[in-house]
């Protein structure tokens, strides 16, 4: 199995990022210099520092590199004084410092203590240097930031912190201290033989919004004077919202306060973009490789790949890595086993999962453990089937679960062959998917599944064949948390910003976010209009999980939809054009429920 963390190891072809960072650090004219790495989640943002990191070592040795993980220090530090004093800590570990360094560092350090007293004077929760900087940045008042409090501190405490934020908004010894500090650290630089510091800031996007504006107000401090860089590793998403959310109730504000924010904090945006098909077999066949070669012949791998991805890029292919262990026989059949894999499952993962890395490889170990599971209790699965079935389980999990169901009553092998053999029309359990492109194209894969018994491999995927909602929301990334949240709570507002924002959402995530929404109805005795009217608004926008969504509706009884919900139902028939199977559904539920049966009938198209 993979590890699920960051690595120095570039599967992902990242070199042309890596070396795009380093011109800029290394170009003098440049510093200080904020470089941002955008990217979903998983995309590879801590693995690109690392490797960055490393490089920028190995080119220099005068360089100081330094990794702050924000996150970590939530709770337990101001995060604006935790940044400041790493940064001092590990220059003064540097060998050798003169004495004047050494009393730099201790006034440096004093004058850390001195903005920890000024972050305690707005104990209340008005944070004076984020504020302060985002009215440098945007023009907003004190005025403004006044009558914000007004509706939640009684008035005799709010004239205190008004005084106390008017007086150090406007304290001239504070600004002199941060122009102090700001030499004295371009100082320390030169007198500590640094080359050029760098500081790579990971893991900013899961931190509470107002810990990732003091990490980023603490930034600026850095960006004046002296050969620095800060690369800040980060879903640009997350940062904007942590702004926004920060000054939502501030009234005047009309841009984007979190994307002008971000434009003016970053000098040198580097996006990390989705994987495609090709790229992904290349991640997945190293992946495949590591684990099944020893370290020599792994690396005899990478020499290789690195070498034809050099002649030309745009034209590499995997495929003739196995001519380099063509006179080892079993080391060859590892090396074509493992190509076939990868390349059985790339333009699946490609979509379904974006492409993205982590997803990728928790794919992999999961079909790992399970090959391992099957070992010990003394069953041989065979890897290609394992992962044609793991990719319905991943990108379909409703059709998942049906197949596993039927195979578990003797009725899947003939069913299946209709859609391997090209007759689906004939199909009756898994009819709702006849024209299901993606299930039909999932049918012609190789090998063919109808012939082969099929009870123990779903035996050792039995975990997720009873997901419920929390399960299944803790595998889903950030972003899909969000998104399901938003369309739990019944909200308008939220609902409509849940779809807005799912527009960007894997194949895989869009398919789990109904399956939770649906567990959670299952549990309902009468489901909440909303949420049924956030479902059917959520799957009439992925037309991919059309026929799963019917699915769904299939599952649930008449008695637990309430007449409110008919015209959501019939909106959903109508633009589907799904009117046939709607209608087949309500005529069931119609034996508990006529008017409920009537209603719909009376608001679908015919």
């Amino acid at each position: 199995m993979w590890k699920d963390s960051e690595t120095e190891l570039d599967f992902l072809d990242y070199d042309y990022l890596i070396q795009t960072v380093q011109s800029i650090i290394m170009d003098d004219t440049l510093l200080p210099a904020s470089i941002g790495i955008y990217g979903d989640w998983g995309s590879g943002k801590s693995s690109l520092m690392y490797m960055c990191k490393e490089r920028l070592t190995n080119v220099d040795e005068k360089i100081k590199c330094l990794l702050f993980n924000g996150w970590l220090f939530e709770n337990y530090e101001d995060a604006k004084t935790a940044i400041l004093g790493t940064i001092l800590d590990e220059i003064s570990k540097q060998e050798s410092l003169s004495q004047k360094a050494k009393d730099i560092i201790k006034g440096l350090y004093k004058s850390i203590d001195k903005f920890k007293l000024v972050k305690g004077a707005l104990k209340y929760g008005t944070d004076l240097l984020t504020t302060g900087g985002i009215t440098s940045l945007l023009g907003i008042t004190i005025g403004q930031i006044y009558k914000k409090a007004q509706d939640n501190i009684e008035n005799s405490e709010l004239e205190k912190i008004y005084s106390n934020i008017s007086d150090e908004l406007n304290n001239k010894e504070l600004r002199e201290d941060i122009r102090k500090f700001q030499e004295e650290f371009a100082t320390l630089l030169e007198e500590s033989k640094i080359s050029r510091l760098v500081v790579f800031v990971d893991e900013l996007d899961r931190c509470r919004p107002d810990t990732i504006l003091d990490t980023l107000e603490a930034i600026k401090l850095f960006l004046f004077e002296g050969k620095v860089a800060f690369i800040i590793g980060a879903d640009e998403r997350h940062i904007s919202y942590a702004v926004k959310s920060k000054f939502k109730d501030i009234e005047g504000i009309q841009i984007d306060i979190g994307k002008e924010y971000l434009e003016k904090l970053i000098q040198y945006p580097i996006r990390i973009p989705r994987l495609n098909a090709d790229e992904v077999e290349i991640y997945i066949a190293c992946l495949l490789l590591q684990s099944e070669l020893d370290k020599e012949n792994f690396q005899k791998v990478l020499s290789w790949t690195v070498k034809e991805k050099n002649k030309d890029f745009e034209k590499f292919k995997m495929n003739s890595v196995s001519d380099l262990f063509k006179d080892t026989i079993a080391v060859h059949t590892k090396v074509v086993e493992s190509l076939s894999v990868a390349n059985q499952l790339a333009f699946v993962l490609s979509n379904g999962l974006h492409g993205n890395p982590r997803q990728c490889k928790r794919f992999l170990n999961s079909m790992d453990m399970r090959l391992q599971m099957a070992s010990y209790k003394n069953k041989k699965l065979n890897r290609k089937i394992l992962a044609k079935i793991m990719m319905l389980e991943y990108i379909k999990p409703r059709i998942f679960n049906k197949i596993a169901e039927m195979a578990a009553n003797n009725k899947l092998s003939t069913e299946l062959s209709l859609f391997e053999n090209g007759t689906p029309e004939k199909a009756a359990e898994l009819k709702i998917w006849r024209e299901d492109t993606w299930f039909l194209n999932w049918c012609k894969i190789v090998p063919k599944l109808s012939g082969e018994n099929l009870n123990t491999y779903f035996y050792f995927t039995r975990t997720s064949l009873d997901e419920k909602i929390s399960k299944i929301s803790s595998v889903l990334s950030p972003a899909g948390k969000n998104i399901l949240d938003l369309l739990m709570s019944k909200s308008d507002v939220k609902i409509k910003q849940a779809i807005e924002e799912s527009k960007n959402l894997s194949n895989n995530e869009a398919a789990l976010i109904i399956e939770a929404m649906n567990s959670s109805m299952l549990t309902e005795t009468n489901i909440n209009k909303e949420i049924v009217k956030a479902f059917l608004l959520f799957a009439r926008q992925r037309t991919e999980l059309t026929n799963d969504t019917i699915s769904c509706l299939q599952s649930f009884s008449g008695s637990q939809i309430s007449l409110g919900c008919a015209g959501y139902i019939a909106d959903f028939a109508n633009e589907t054009n799904k009117q046939v199977e709607v209608l087949e559904i309500v005529s069931k539920w119609g034996k508990k429920k006529p008017d409920l049966q009537g209603a719909i009938e009376k608001l679908i198209k015919n």
